[in-house]
């Protein structure tokens, strides 16, 4: 079996893999099918992803196997098909203990902080495998990127009919907006990049595309009757659109940051204020917005289909990786498959 190690940025090695270890209660052993290649797996690359030590196995976005598991609570067996749920939570701190595993004071992600999937087989527990019978092994793979656009969407309480602007289309962009939708929402996307917009609308059906620049806001107000969006998600992690997302709000509503800057920025209390801004903050999902991202894929509320715009096997990754880089590249999503 193999396993591709990121040594240090910008350099793949793959090697065998190590022996299996017998598992241990509570944990099952799975195949890895299709691996998705997230942004944080990109910054690694670079050396640019914070909180990240080499070497390192990449991979956190998943469609599994199981293999092997014993008894469980879950009604997991061999052969189920899964996505996993890369947030390993200690379950004693005081997020956890409120029901809030995701912002998990001891948290280790797969792929980040701990191990992940770009190899054959791995060990996980049990909980943070979710079977579908008839979601494919690519569908699986991407639910956890939804799954924080999922986690955005269920923060902000999006009810239908309302006017809901997504910043940034990259795929946790495309997440956000995809599950706004799936509640009922009307969305407005903003990005700098056409080819972005052009893939919001035709592959997401989003009506109402608006290119950033000085007109936007204007844009933007037009397009809602001068009301402004009732809730605003700025999925960039850039200070500058963070510190403007303010700007494109109605009065009463509600600015959700899910992007992450490392960094300060700040806010114009003026405009906080008037609006009396309930102001969200969005990190990674849970059990709950996996699943119901699957129960959205599986009644054909949210089609990944299109998102995947590179495909390459396991063993040819290493090679094809830094071009993805490439700013003309067109990724949306890249799929490295395993079996």
């Amino acid at each position: 079996m193999k396993t591709i190690i990121l040594d240090q940025p910008g350099a793949f090695r793959a090697c065998d893999s190590e022996p299996q270890s017998s598992l241990q209660p509570g944990e099952a052993r799975v195949r890895v099918h299709r691996l998705g290649v997230c942004g944080t797996d990109l910054h690694a690359f670079r050396g640019k992803q914070p909180f990240f030590e080499y070497p390192r196995i990449l991979g956190h976005e998943l469609g599994v196997e199981v293999l092997e598991v014993g008894e469980n609570d879950f009604g997991l067996k061999p052969g189920d098909h899964c996505a996993i749920e890369p947030y390993l939570n200690c379950g004693s701190c005081v997020a956890c203990r409120r029901g809030k595993p995701n912002c998990c004071v001891n948290m280790k992600v797969l792929g980040v902080h701990v191990d992940g999937g770009m190899r054959e087989q791995l060990v996980v527990p049990v909980e943070k495998l979710h079977a579908s019978n008839t979601l494919s092994f690519d569908q699986l793979a991407l639910v956890e990127t939804i799954g924080i656009g999922a986690h955005a969407v269920n923060r902000a309480r999006v009810q239908p009919g309302e006017t809901a602007l997504v910043i940034g289309c990259g795929p946790i962009g495309l997440g956000a907006m995809a599950m706004a939708k799936a509640e009922g929402a009307d969305v407005i996307a903003l990005d700098m990049s056409e080819s972005r917009l052009e893939f919001c609308q035709s592959a997401l059906g989003v009506e109402h595309v608006v290119g950033a620049g000085e007109n936007a806001a204007e844009t933007i107000q037009g397009l809602t009757m001068s009301e402004f969006p009732t809730v605003v998600f700025d999925c960039t992690g850039n200070k500058d659109s963070m510190r403007q997302s303010i700007h494109f709000l109605a009065h009463g509503g509600r600015l959700v940051y899910v992007g992450l800057f490392i960094g300060d920025f700040s806010l114009p209390d003026p405009e906080f204020h008037k609006r009396e801004t309930t102001l969200l903050s969005s990190r990674n999902a849970t059990s709950e917005d996996m699943q119901h991202v699957m129960r959205c894929m599986e009644n054909g509320k949210v089609d990944v289909k299109p998102w995947i715009t590179h495909r390459v096997a396991a063993d040819a990754m290493p090679s094809e990786f830094e071009s993805w880089l490439e700013p003309g590249a067109g990724v949306v999503k890249a799929v490295v498959e395993w079996a």
